[in-house]
């Protein structure tokens, strides 16, 4: 694996998402990326500003579901638009990062689908020699 991105893949009523990086931060950075996309184009953003999203759990594939909906809480609730995302600290029961953007603007902001959150049906987090991939199920 040598750079880090993301693709999605048809499910029935919902949006699979497949991520990945050189690591497991990169790999949840491009997941959430991936996921506020489907809500804000994040090439129409700019990043003016910041906010630092936490979250734990139990379990790396419980911690990766954890870690995207509290990123899209912050888009819903706190109307953010991303642009870039960057995981500084990640482990097997907590990942801290930070979104990279500014506020929303539905008159600038070209937006796309309401996200629910992501579902911990067929979640995934593989570690291989190359990387990290990841593979999540988006309710929109």
């Amino acid at each position: 694996m040598t750079a880090a991105g993301y693709e999605y893949f048809d499910v029935e009523a919902d949006v699979g998402v497949r991520a990945w990086g050189r690591d497991r931060a990169e790999a949840f950075a491009e997941a959430a990326l991936a996921v506020l996309a489907l809500g804000v184009a994040p090439a129409g953003v700019e990043e003016r500003e910041t906010r630092d999203v936490r979250a734990q759990a139990a379990t790396v594939e419980d911690l990766l579901v954890a870690w995207i909906n509290e990123c899209v809480y912050v888009h819903e609730i706190e109307g953010f638009a991303v642009h870039r995302v960057s995981v500084h600290r990640v482990d097997d029961a907590v990942v801290h990062g930070v979104l990279h953007g500014e506020s929303l603007e539905p008159s600038r902001h070209q937006l796309g689908t309401v996200v629910k959150g992501v579902t911990h049906h067929r979640v995934s987090v593989t570690e291989t020699e190359s990387g990290c991939e990841v593979s999540i199920i988006v309710d929109v």
